[in-house]
């Protein structure tokens, strides 16, 4: 049957889905990819992410950060390193070599590499991954400066009997702690899976989110959705989840971090995923 409604839904006192239909007959399971390859599929929709590249070396992470990610004649720009393992919470890992934090901001020259060789080959243990994860390569990506933080996913929910939008203008943060501390900033939209997203609920989700009825950011942000929904049903997603989402100084609209989970079951058609 449908995924049931995420847990920080459920819990939350103020957010009614519709009551849930019979069963559907069909069984969803989740295929997990890592970061780098949810953003080459995410760019392949039109979804803008911050500019990011994989290295499997030590050499090959400073070579990123010294000439794809900076320019010898430009000041140096901030740079985050992520260990590519597949557990959430790399940030507060430890490495069993002792090395602490599966994501770093790299600032100079040199630290690509540090950085990079302390991960490469190691086991990264976290509290989803207790007994460690081999990391094999790490995630180099630009670093973003934000002016708003916000939240969008796309669920395949059984309460909904098909896909449901969720926004927060609340972003950068687990969505499980909004919906303890403001659950009523969590917005959602189910969506007619016959007919899909309609540019209306796009567009009333991207101003609960906190962006300005009629301005730029806004077409920006529903287009984004729309691509976000393709991708959704055209990778055979069973969630999709954007955190945060980000407006910056310029006014663009980024998907700046993201977790995919994918339906195994339709691996048939996804050859490239």
């Amino acid at each position: 049957m449908l995924s049931s409604a995420p847990n920080f839904l459920r819990r939350s006192s103020s957010i009614h889905l519709p009551h849930p239909p019979p069963p559907a007959t069909r069984t969803f399971r989740s295929l997990h990819v890592h970061k780098y390859i949810s953003m080459e599929i995410m760019n392949q929709h039109g979804i803008t992410t911050p500019r990011n590249f994989v290295a499997k070396t030590p050499e090959e992470a400073e070579h990123i950060f010294t000439t794809m990610l900076n320019k010898p004649s430009q000041p140096l720009k901030d740079v985050v390193i992520k260990a590519q393992v597949l557990s959430g919470g790399r940030g507060l890992g430890t490495f069993k070599n002792g090395f602490k934090g599966g994501v770093h901001m790299i600032t100079r020259p040199g630290q690509a590499m540090e950085f990079a060789s302390q991960m490469l080959g190691q086991e990264l243990v976290t509290k989803q991954a207790p007994h460690g994860i081999l990391c094999q390569k790490v995630l180099l990506m630009e670093r973003m400066y934000m002016r708003n933080e916000m939240y969008l996913s796309i669920i395949m929910d059984r309460n909904a009997n098909g896909p449901l939008l969720i926004g927060s203008p609340r972003g950068g943060i687990s969505i499980e702690d909004v919906a303890i501390l403001t659950p009523e900033l969590i917005y959602t939209q189910p969506i007619d899976i016959s007919v899909g997203l309609q540019r209306d609920q796009a567009e009333q989700m991207a101003i609960n989110i906190g962006l300005e009825s009629g301005s730029a950011q806004q077409e920006r942000a529903v287009s984004l959705m729309m691509n976000l929904y393709d991708m959704f049903l055209g990778c055979d997603c069973t969630s999709l989840e954007v955190n945060p989402l980000a407006e910056t100084p310029d006014g663009k609209i980024v998907c700046c971090d993201s977790k995919v989970n994918f339906d195994d079951t339709a691996e048939y058609r996804q050859k490239s995923i």
